[in-house]
């Protein structure tokens, strides 16, 4: 790993202070709020070292894009809110890989997004 910057240490300051993933511009937005010179090249640039070497997790949301999170959080699954469109993390992972994986094939990871309206919304309706 290369050397932890200023700008390192705030873009790994606002994904563990995160409550869900966030994407590129939400980590920039954050991050300003820490190191104000941060740019948009340096968060793309770090987000890939930090992908590297295992400090953070892209997820490939089927709506949003690319999303980050720490890694420190294990293995789990999201909930996307339609209404707000918010994305929420879920406790571990109820999916059984070996049973839903096909005969001869390998599955090397997994992602699964829930669907519907999260408390909060549903309140709103």
């Amino acid at each position: 790993m290369k050397r932890h910057t200023n700008q390192r240490r705030a873009i790994h300051a606002v994904l563990d202070a995160a409550e869900r993933p966030l994407s590129v511009d939400e980590v920039l937005k954050r991050g300003k709020q820490l190191v104000p010179s941060l740019n948009r090249a340096t968060v793309y640039r770090n987000l890939h070292v930090m992908v590297t070497a295992g400090w953070v997790r892209r997820l490939a949301h089927p709506e949003q894009g690319t999303l980050y999170e720490t890694a420190a959080r294990g293995h789990h699954h999201h909930f996307h809110c339609r209404a707000c469109d918010r994305v929420f993390e879920l406790p571990g992972c109820a999916l059984d890989v070996r049973r839903s994986t096909p005969a001869g094939f390998r599955t090397d990871a997994h992602e699964v997004f829930l669907y519907g309206v999260c408390p909060t919304c549903q309140g709103k309706q």
